[in-house]
């Protein structure tokens, strides 16, 4: 398996030994396989539910489990589809098991997706993010077990980003698949953190009928560095882009690029009309990116492969200056946000898009989302398995 991020641990600095490593959910079999034995069991999956080198699928398989249903998130079972497309239904070929889609007509499972199962357990990396579409596919299938009452097991992994929280909090009359709950844009919590809080705070449809059990990572603090084995989605290939993705991510409510379509999505920015600096880069179609925005076009903008993962750590907040600077000073402004206002389901409300139009500053951007930001993680305190 060809390695995307470099499995990198700061043992002397943190104080974690080589026989401290983090452990995963999906690693701790002694724990979840008495919760399987004679139970038919539906996965919720991708390409990143590794449990050591094997598929979690494959794992369990060969431990006797009968694995019946698989379910595929967003980018698919194999995670190599594009950002936004349908994904369809299918059969894994190594199991046998029907693959049923949770991106495409339908995101959340109906009762017939459960005839035969027993238990259901969802595994996949997270990035930390609101709009990291597969928490979204987290909360629907909670409330679809509470609602047709199979027990649910959340194996969980580290959040990249789970060392800082900020950003506003989803307004929930801008509710969408990019903002199921209202989460600030960076929620510091790992998806079993989300899962206990989904449930606690009553967010989720009968979520007090749900049976959740979450198998928490060993040796894991929120602020340990994580660097994944396998990028998390097409679009976020290294450490950098998926540290970046919180801030550079506001761009896609704009028209510029965030580079996909190059081989450094979400690691540069641009647009065609920019007079920002004299970096520039061409998109082209890739894996991942049949149709990248402004294909072939020339995009001017900013470059971020040599900032330092160090320093992004550092920083725990997410960067508005760059997006500022851009509206500041392009030429354009009628065409700098999109038509549809995605800005808004990305933050969560219209009020951001709306200031930044009104000439605020950061700071009195940043003063707008403190309140809310502060009940939130008074609310994020009561769910946290780790320091």
């Amino acid at each position: 398996m060809k390695k995307f991020f470099v499995l990198f641990w700061f043992f002397g600095s943190f104080g974690i030994s080589a026989q401290e490593r983090v452990v995963v959910g999906a690693e701790r079999l002694e724990v979840l396989l008495p919760l399987l034995a004679g139970k038919q069991a539906g996965l919720v999956v991708n390409h990143t539910s590794l449990s050591g080198e094997s598929h979690l699928c494959d794992t369990l398989n060969s431990l006797g489990v009968c694995v019946a249903r698989i379910f595929a998130p967003e980018h698919g079972f194999r995670g190599k589809a594009d950002a936004g497309e349908e994904i369809r239904d299918g059969a894994d070929l190594r199991t046998g098991a029907p693959v049923i889609s949770l991106y495409g007509k339908r995101r959340k499972p109906v009762p017939d997706d459960f005839d035969g199962l027993d238990v259901v357990i969802f595994d996949i990396q997270d990035v930390g993010a609101r709009f990291y579409t597969y928490i979204s596919t987290l909360f629907y299938v909670m409330e679809a077990c509470a609602e047709n009452g199979k027990p649910l097991i959340v194996l969980d992994r580290p959040n990249p980003n789970g060392h800082y929280v900020d950003g506003p909090v989803l307004d929930t009359r801008f509710t969408s698949f990019v903002g199921i709950a209202p989460l600030p844009v960076v929620h510091g919590c790992t998806v079993g953190e989300l899962a206990l809080l989904f449930r606690g705070e009553n967010w989720i449809n009968k979520g007090y009928l749900l049976d959740l059990k979450v198998i928490p990572c060993l040796h894991y603090r929120h602020d340990t560095p994580w660097e994944l084995s396998v990028k998390p989605s097409p679009n976020l290939p290294s450490t950098r882009s998926v540290l970046l993705y919180p801030s550079l991510c506001l761009f896609e409510g704009t028209t510029f690029s965030v580079g996909r379509g190059t081989d450094w999505p979400f690691e540069v920015i641009g647009h065609p009309q920019s007079v920002t600096g004299t970096f520039t880069f061409v998109t082209g179609a890739n894996e991942g990116n049949k149709t990248p925005l402004y294909e072939g076009s020339v995009c001017r903008g900013r470059d971020f492969r040599n900032v330092s993962t160090d320093s992004l750590r550092r920083n725990r907040q997410i960067n508005l200056d760059w997006l500022l600077d851009e509206w500041y000073r392009f030429p354009d402004k009628r065409s700098f946000f999109r038509e549809d206002k995605f800005l808004d389901k990305l933050s969560g409300s219209d009020q951001l898009r709306m200031m930044i139009q009104d000439g605020c500053s950061e700071a009195e951007i940043r003063q707008t989302w403190q309140w809310d930001l502060d009940i939130f993680r008074r609310i994020r305190q009561k769910y946290l398995l780790y320091d």
